[in-house]
């Protein structure tokens, strides 16, 4: 496949990227051994993957370390390493030496794409911290701009990027990101109302998150109750049957019941399966640099990337696009799929 540009920058990434989240072992994934790491990043480098999106809270910094790891063995030039910040860690000299510290676990001396995880407000900064003193005085962007542009003059970083950032919050920047991370799949789909436009006006590369939503788009759904606790926290979801959730709301389950069969039935009609037909419906649309995909080993990896690799045809596109179209109405265009709308941290 070809190389997709993130807009003026010179960053260039395979379609397909890999989301290490699950790497180091966690609470939210279960565990995780190093050497079944290095097996996946291995295999990713060898189909062709260069980019590797990692943060620094993805397992309390575990993530990280683990993928340092598994590069280790590769020329430092092979691949595209991205972490994030989150944005409690962004008060006046707290983001080079959290950037350092990112860079130690990883063992490189640079990042080629340095994230804010969130936006910088009080509603994104209770996701990551309790103290009240941090929560009432949310650092100030310009602050927060100008020492990820020192970074980028020190060498310690290549590009400025963002993470979740709605068109509102881009324009609040006056330094400009290589990329915006958001989320997008066949049953995320708010990106479309108004991001996506923004972005290629602005020349902003989009990496999308969560393609196969977490894993929801790999199973036959018939019945919400047998998905585990974790997996049903997004608005899709009734929050009050979920001790997790925090969005509050009623959800849309009845609507996305009713989508995952319909997907199921076209799929089924094609001979295909929904998790191969949904990540060629994500790096089909080409304002989106490259799509991220977790796995949990080499062969799952490997058919990810096949199904990248063949083109959807558009008469699919569109009828994928109309069948979930009523659920992408009915969620509208927040791109905060945990939070209510009053709380969207983005």
């Amino acid at each position: 496949m070809q190389k997709r540009k993130c807009g003026h920058s010179d960053l260039e990434l395979f379609p397909l990227g890999l989301g290490c989240w699950e790497f180091g072992g966690g609470d939210y994934w279960g565990t995780s051994s190093q050497q079944d790491t290095d097996l996946i990043v291995d295999k990713a480098i060898d189909l062709g993957i260069n980019y590797f999106d990692t943060a620094e809270v993805y397992n309390d910094g575990r993530s990280e370390t683990s993928l340092g790891l598994a590069l280790r063995p590769f020329r430092r030039d092979r691949v595209i390493v991205g972490s994030k910040i989150a944005p409690s860690n962004c008060y006046p000299g707290e983001i080079t030496r959290h950037c350092e510290a990112s860079l130690a676990r990883l063992g490189t001396d640079y990042l080629d794409l340095y994230m804010l995880h969130w936006p910088v407000n009080a509603i994104s900064l209770k996701h990551f911290t309790d103290d009240p003193k941090k929560i009432a005085n949310p650092p100030g962007l310009e602050v927060v701009q100008a020492e990820f542009a020192q970074l980028r003059k020190s060498g310690k970083i290549r590009h400025f990027g963002v993470s979740n950032f709605s068109p509102e919050r881009l324009a609040e920047l006056t330094l400009q990101p290589a990329v915006n991370e958001l989320p997008y799949n066949l049953l995320c789909r708010a990106i479309e109302f108004d991001c996506l436009d923004v972005c290629r006006q602005r020349h902003i590369g989009i990496i999308s998150y969560m393609t196969l939503l977490q894993g929801v788009l790999g199973k036959t759904l018939t019945d919400i109750d047998t998905l585990p606790p974790q997996l049903k926290r997004t608005r899709h979801f009734d929050s009050r049957r979920n001790p997790l959730a925090r969005h509050g709301g009623p959800g849309a389950e009845e609507t996305l019941l009713e989508t995952l069969s319909e997907l199921h039935k076209e799929t089924a009609r094609s001979h295909s399966l929904l998790p191969e037909l949904a990540i060629r419906w994500a790096v089909s649309n080409s304002d989106i640099c490259c799509a991220l995909v977790g796995s949990r080993s080499p062969e799952r990896l490997e058919a990810n990337v096949r199904a990248a690799q063949r083109v959807l045809p558009a008469d699919v596109v569109q009828c994928f696009n109309r069948i979930t179209e009523p659920l992408k109405t009915e969620l509208g265009p927040s791109l905060d799929y945990y939070e209510s709308i009053e709380n969207n941290r983005t």
